[in-house]
């Protein structure tokens, strides 16, 4: 009895405060409608495509080391707002409908082959300290909850603090990362030959992802997907 509860609890929309039901109720249908359009996007790097593409130009030229990507929606308003409050506010709240919206993107893009373990982007261990809590990882737990699948948010380590990769010009980002994440040791078994999905909150130029990726496989990983709530357009 008790357990329907929360579904009945009043709630204010995150973005237009609009009055909403559920405890989880944290951005409501009016503005997930206006907000989060299904738009055509390039299956390799996510980035908005014309409809009939499947993958974009400069991933044929280029293609990322990941054999896919799926976002939710562009890292604009107001998805830039919430993710900031989860990010650097404690808005800890928004990590359920957030990820509910990279739960939606994902059934309809049908990822193959299904991805059956998620991996959230590490933080390093003084940042951890400092915010108290990785966003990946709620997100990453959240969304494992949608889906039924496993997180793993131990497993991926960030083995040095490197400066913020929003600071850095674009050429400079990749190398930033060069040797900054490992995979756990006692892990490396139960990795091999698995499907992962990567979870993040933003990819911008997909510097983090591309370098968790080449740890991946390099530890044995089957196939590496990138799952993201917000891309930066390009």
């Amino acid at each position: 009895m008790f357990d329907r509860w929360p579904n009945r609890w009043p709630n204010r929309c995150a973005v237009c405060h609009a009055g909403t039901r559920g405890a989880a109720a944290r951005i409501c249908n009016d503005c997930l409608t206006r907000f989060a359009p299904n738009v055509p996007r390039c299956e390799r790097c996510a980035l908005q495509r014309p409809d009939g593409v499947t993958v974009c130009g400069s991933c044929l030229r280029n293609p990322p080391p990941w054999s896919r990507a799926v976002v939710a929606c562009d890292y604009a308003y107001p998805w830039d707002g919430l993710l900031n409050a989860l990010k650097f506010h404690d808005a800890i709240d928004l990590a359920a409908p957030l990820a509910q919206r990279l739960a939606l993107a994902l059934q309809r893009r049908t990822p193959s082959p299904p991805a059956e373990l998620l991996l959230p982007v590490p933080l390093a261990a003084a940042r951890l300290r400092e915010r108290g809590y990785n966003q990946a990882a709620l997100l990453g737990r959240q969304l494992a909850r949608r889906l039924g699948l496993r997180t793993e948010p131990q497993w991926l380590l960030r083995t040095s603090d490197t400066p913020h990769q929003t600071a850095l010009p674009r050429a400079a980002r990749l190398t930033n990362l060069r040797g900054a994440f490992a995979v756990e040791p006692l892990a490396l078994a139960a990795l091999r030959d698995r499907h992962v999905a990567l979870v993040d909150d933003v990819m911008t130029t997909g510097a983090t992802a591309a370098e968790l990726t080449r740890v991946l496989y390099a530890a044995g990983a089957a196939s590496v997907q990138v799952w993201v709530v917000a891309r930066t357009p390009d």
